[in-house]
């Protein structure tokens, strides 16, 4: 008896089939291969290098986002234009005040956390503590400098940073990058001043800026750009009142409308101030109207100018001597015009009571 295994057929005996043609056997017996047809395997290969957009992809998009929030925009622009006005019809001393609080403001979001104290004492009379880092109260003293007025980043991006390239620098030099943002802001005129500060912050690591730099560099270079040609703010307020609108992440649309929320709540915030300091000067100057000397309308000046005010620093901007400055700051103190905020015996600062 012929034995027959059971898993290969007795075929030997039948006839081959023409010549040259191969039997095609079912694609579901192919157990070697996974299912479903070759065609739809997942690609296992790892991602290549992704190709960076173009300068016009990168300006289309933020176009394409400023009009998507055109609504929104116009409302920050508006609550800016009325903080402009109010800067242009009131004392100089109110832009030296609002750069003070935003300098502060933005050492916090740059990692400085230099406090308005501390920033005071050193623009007015470059006093730092022993254990202060001189090198964050000079980066914050330079930001509230630039924020108070001058030439802005328009009229060169170098000179406004006040970095320049040591002889025999290799590679590209800090003007040939800072020329490469100025470039590509120009090429975004068409955008609202708002709009391309927004972009200029957030494109200036890719232009080379950021390793050298760091955020508080764009921050102040993005106020600036944003003011536009305002005729009394010099500076857009960006972090005052918290710094969410500076924070990166998400395509231009989510950031722009980040940086609108955070700029209009920025300059609500300064203007909320300045009503308060308005009203405290009209009600100094009536209460101190009694007073002889020049020393009290110009302590109440520097108080208008100044968000903090030590007896030092009231001495070298009025001039008069520590026994006169103090005797006005107690009078002050007494008719509840200002109160001390340190708590200490020495080192005292005061401000106004708005």
């Amino acid at each position: 008896m012929k034995y027959r295994h059971p898993a290969i057929p007795d075929d030997f005996d039948d006839p081959p089939g023409p010549a040259g043609e191969a039997e095609e056997t079912p694609e579901e017996d192919l157990w070697f291969l996974p299912p479903g047809p070759i065609d739809a395997d997942p690609d296992e290969l790892p991602p290549g290098p992704r190709a960076e957009p173009g300068e016009g992809a990168v300006l289309a998009e933020w176009r394409q986002a400023e009009a998507s929030l055109a609504a929104r925009l116009a409302r920050v622009a508006g609550r800016f234009g009325a903080l402009d006005e109010r800067l242009r019809r009131g004392p100089e001393g109110w832009r030296h005040r609002l750069a003070l609080m935003e300098a502060a403001d933005l050492s916090w979001f740059a990692g400085h956390r230099v406090s308005l104290d501390r920033l005071s004492l050193w623009v007015s009379m470059r006093l730092s503590g022993v254990q202060e880092d001189t090198g964050a109260l000079s980066q914050v003293g330079w930001a509230a400098r630039r924020l108070t007025g001058g030439p802005g980043p328009e009229a060169g991006l170098a000179g406004f940073l006040g970095r320049h390239d040591p002889d025999g620098t290799d590679g590209e030099r800090i003007a040939e990058r800072a020329e490469s943002w100025s470039a590509l802001m120009a090429a975004a005129a068409d955008l609202h001043p708002i709009s391309r500060a927004c972009m200029g912050f957030h494109l200036w690591a890719l232009a080379g800026l950021g390793p050298q730099g760091d955020r508080m560099e764009a921050a102040v270079t993005a106020a600036r750009a944003a003011a536009g040609e305002g005729r009394g703010a010099a500076f857009a307020p960006l972090a005052m009142g918290g710094a969410g609108g500076l924070r990166a992440g998400g395509a231009p649309s989510e950031r722009l409308a980040r940086w609108c929320e955070g700029m209009d709540s920025a300059c609500l915030a300064a203007l909320r101030h300045l009503e308060g300091i308005e009203a405290w000067s009209a009600r100094a100057q009536t209460l101190m109207a009694p007073l002889s000397g020049r020393t009290p309308p110009m302590l109440r000046a520097a108080l208008d100018e100044w968000p903090l005010l030590s007896a030092p620093m009231a001495q070298t901007l009025t001039g008069a001597s520590r026994a006169t400055v103090q005797r006005n700051l107690t009078w002050m103190e007494t008719h509840g015009l200002i109160r001390e905020v340190t708590g200490q015996e020495r080192f005292r600062m005061w401000k106004a009571v708005v």
